[in-house]
């Protein structure tokens, strides 16, 4: 049984920074890259970054490159998301992912997810 927990979010002003932290537990040895997604009101999921487990190769989207970093603490089975200079855009509910595949970083390939969390950027 896999695990993916959450935590970090919460209310920041714009400019401000936030570290999200993803803890896994279970069958965490399967995983090959460990990523975030993020959910706005009123629009879908949209993929945020990834890690790859071996490899520590990062993906970005284009609007969060040269802001936020992802990564990894293998000892911990632990991912982490610094966010710095953050706007009201960025607004959303933060989800973990996990996956034991290399397809590409779409919501489908990621077999395993955690419950989310809040982070809110005021203007």
């Amino acid at each position: 049984q896999v695990q993916l927990v959450e935590s970090g979010g919460g209310l920041v002003q714009a400019g401000g920074s936030l570290r999200l932290s993803c803890a896994a537990s279970g069958r965490t040895a399967s995983f090959s890259v460990m990523g975030w997604f993020r959910q706005a009101p009123g629009k879908g999921r949209e993929f945020v970054a990834s890690i790859n487990w071996s490899t520590d190769s990062t993906l970005y989207t284009d609007s969060v490159k040269g802001r936020f970093t992802i990564s990894r603490d293998n000892a911990k089975s632990t991912v982490y998301l610094q966010m710095n200079s953050l706007k009201p855009e960025d607004t959303a509910i933060y989800y973990c992912a996990a996956k034991t595949n290399l397809r590409g970083a779409t919501q489908s390939n990621f077999g395993y997810w955690g419950q989310g969390t809040q982070v809110t950027v005021s203007s």
